[in-house]
C-alpha cells in the first residue's frame, strides 16, 4: 500500500527531530538550545522534544483527553528519543553505515510512493516546514536503525520446518480465526523485587478497575498508562492468528466476545491487559498463483574496465548477431558476462516477474513467447533477453509456508529485539534535564516507564477496589509480544 507524505512523516519524525538538532549543533551560527537528556556522549535538545511533541498532539488532535498529562507524555516521547539515539550510536559501533547511494535510491523511492520526484518531495517537506538536509538525515538514521535490527535478527533468529509444522496445525485447530487485539502492559525489570511486583500489581489492577467502570476506554488508558512501546497508539497489535499469540493467551480469546478485556496476566516483561477489538476467519483464503516465466539473457556488465557506452556498443552488435540469425544459446556462451548461466546458454529456468527487478521483469513481461528483446540497461549491466514461454503455478501452500515462518520470525524478532531494547537503555549513561523533578528525577521500569502512571491508577483501584475479573491462575509465562 501506498504511503502518504503524511503518515511517511509521522513515521520519521523521531528520527528527524534527532537529525535536525545533530545538525543544529555542528552549525555555528546557530544559537544554542537547551539540553533536555543527556545520553551517553549525545545530548537531546529542547527543541528536539518540542518537535516530537508538536506531532504527537497533531496526531491526537480533536481527541487531546486521550493524551496524558504533560510529564507522563514527555517522558514517553524523551524515551523514544533516547532508543533511537542509542541504536543509531550502537549501529556506528558494530560498523553499520548507508552509503550517500543507497541513501539517493531510498528517497527517490519515497518520492515516488508519492507519485512526485525529489523535487517534488523537497517542495512538500517545505511546505512542512522541514528542511530536505534534516529529512536526508532522518531517512540515513532510520535505515540505519532498521539494519541493526535486521543484523540482530539473523545472528539470533531462527524458524524451524518444525516451528512452521505446529504453527500451521494450531491455525486449522483454531479454524483460521484472526484476532484483531490491543494491550496494556504494566512493566517489570528482569529479577524484580517483591516490592516493584507489589507496585506493579497494584498499577495494573487500578487500570482494569478503571475500565470496569467505563471511566476510560481501553485505548485511551493504553496512552496514559501503558509501558509498551505501542502505547502511543492505543495499544493497539494488529490483526494475529493464532500461531502468532502465546497458548496462555489464545486459549482464553476463543471465548471472549469483541469487546472484552482479558487479565491481568502475569508474563516474563510485566503484568499485562488484552482486549480483543474483532475477529475475522481467515480460512477461506483464496488459492493464489503467480505467473512465472521461462527466459534465457545475455549480460553485458558495465564496470571501470568495460565503461557504459563500451558495454552498450557490445550488447548492440551481439543484437545484432541474433537478429541476424545467430542462435541465442551460442552467444550467450560465447559473450554472457552472468557466469552463472552462461554455460547453460543463458538459461535462467522458471522465475516470477519480480525475480530480477523492476527493468527485467518488465521486459520479459512484455515479449511474447521466442521473442527477443532490445538491449536495455539495469543496475548490473546492459542485457538481452529471449522469453521462452509462461506458466501459471499455484503457490498457495508454499505463500502460506511463507507467511507462516515470516510471521514466527518478526514474533521472535520483535521479543528478543524489544529485550535488547532494554539492556541497551539500561546499559547507557542517561539523564534527563527538563527541570520538571516528575520526569528527572523518576526511574523507569522499562524503557517506556511513565511516571505517575503507577501512582494514579493505585490511587484509583485503593478508593474503588481492583477489579474483580481477575483470571484465576494467571501467572503466565507468555506475553503478547
Amino acid at each position: 500500500m501506498t504511503k502518504t507524505l503524511a503518515s511517511f512523516l509521522a513515521g520519521v519524525l523521531l528520527a528527524l527531530v534527532s537529525a535536525t538538532a545533530a545538525h543544529a549543533q555542528q552549525t555555528a551560527a546557530q544559537p544554542l538550545d537547551r539540553i533536555v537528556a543527556v545520553v551517553n556522549e549525545n545530548v537531546v535538545l529542547r527543541s528536539e522534544l518540542d518537535r516530537a511533541l508538536a506531532n504527537i498532539r497533531t496526531q491526537y488532535a480533536g481527541h487531546e483527553d486521550q493524551l496524558p498529562p504533560q510529564n507522563v507524555l514527555e517522558r514517553q516521547v524523551l524515551e523514544r528519543l533516547v532508543l533511537m539515539k542509542l541504536q543509531v550510536e550502537r549501529a556506528a559501533d558494530t560498523g553499520i553505515q548507508v552509503s550517500d547511494q543507497e541513501l539517493d535510491y531510498a528517497i527517490n523511492s519515497i518520492a515516488q510512493q508519492n507519485h512526485t520526484d525529489v523535487n517534488g518531495l523537497r517542495q512538500k517537506l517545505a511546505a512542512e516546514g522541514i528542511g530536505f538536509d534534516d529529512f536526508r538525515a532522518s531517512i540515513r538514521d532510520e535505515i540505519t536503525v532498521q539494519r541493526l535490527r535486521q543484523s540482530y535478527g539473523q545472528s539470533r533468529i531462527n524458524v524451524s520446518e518444525a516451528e512452521v509444522d505446529a504453527a500451521l496445525a494450531a491455525d486449522k485447530g483454531a479454524g483460521g480465526i484472526q484476532y484483531h487485539l490491543a494491550h496494556i502492559l504494566v512493566g517489570l525489570p528482569e529479577g524484580a523485587t517483591s516490592q516493584q511486583i507489589a507496585t506493579g500489581q497494584s498499577k495494573i489492577d487500578g487500570i482494569k478497575s478503571l475500565l470496569d467502570r467505563g471511566e476510560m476506554d481501553f485505548s485511551a488508558a493504553a496512552v496514559r498508562y501503558s509501558d509498551s512501546p505501542n502505547a502511543l497508539e492505543g495499544g493497539d497489535l494488529g490483526w494475529r492468528s493464532a500461531d502468532e499469540i502465546p497458548a496462555a493467551f489464545s486459549q482464553l480469546l476463543k471465548d471472549m466476545k469483541p469487546g472484552q478485556v482479558i487479565g491481568p496476566i502475569r508474563g516474563p516483561s510485566g503484568f499485562q491487559l488484552v482486549k480483543l477489538i474483532e475477529q475475522r476467519d481467515g480460512s477461506q483464503a483464496d488459492k493464489k498463483s503467480v505467473t512465472e516465466y521461462h527466459a534465457r539473457h545475455i549480460l553485458v556488465r558495465v564496470n571501470d574496465a568495460q565503461p557504459d557506452a563500451v558495454a552498450k556498443s557490445k550488447i548492440d552488435t551481439l543484437r545484432a548477431r541474433i537478429a541476424g540469425g545467430a542462435d541465442f544459446a551460442t552467444v550467450a556462451k560465447e559473450s554472457s558476462d552472468d557466469a552463472n548461466t552462461r554455460n547453460q546458454g543463458g538459461d535462467l529456468g522458471w522465475f516470477p516477474a519480480d525475480a530480477y527487478g523492476p527493468e527485467f521483469g518488465g521486459k520479459v513481461t512484455s515479449l511474447a513467447d521466442n521473442a527477443v528483446s532490445e538491449p536495455f540497461r539495469s543496475d548490473a549491466g546492459w542485457h538481452i533477453v529471449q522469453r521462452l514461454g509462461s506458466r501459471e503455478t499455484d503457490v498457495t501452500n508454499a505463500n502460506q509456508r511463507a507467511q507462516v515462518r515470516d510471521t514466527i520470525g518478526r514474533r521472535k524478532l520483535e521479543d528478543e529485539y524489544n529485550r535488547y531494547l532494554l539492556e541497551l537503555r539500561g546499559e547507557a549513561y542517561v539523564s534527563f534535564r527538563t527541570g520538571d523533578a516528575s520526569i528527572d528525577n523518576a526511574t523507569p521500569d522499562t524503557v517506556m516507564g511513565a511516571p505517575g502512571a503507577a501512582e494514579e491508577a493505585a490511587k484509583a483501584s485503593k478508593k474503588h477496589g481492583a477489579g474483580s475479573d481477575d483470571i484465576p491462575g494467571s501467572a503466565s509465562s507468555s506475553n503478547i509480544p
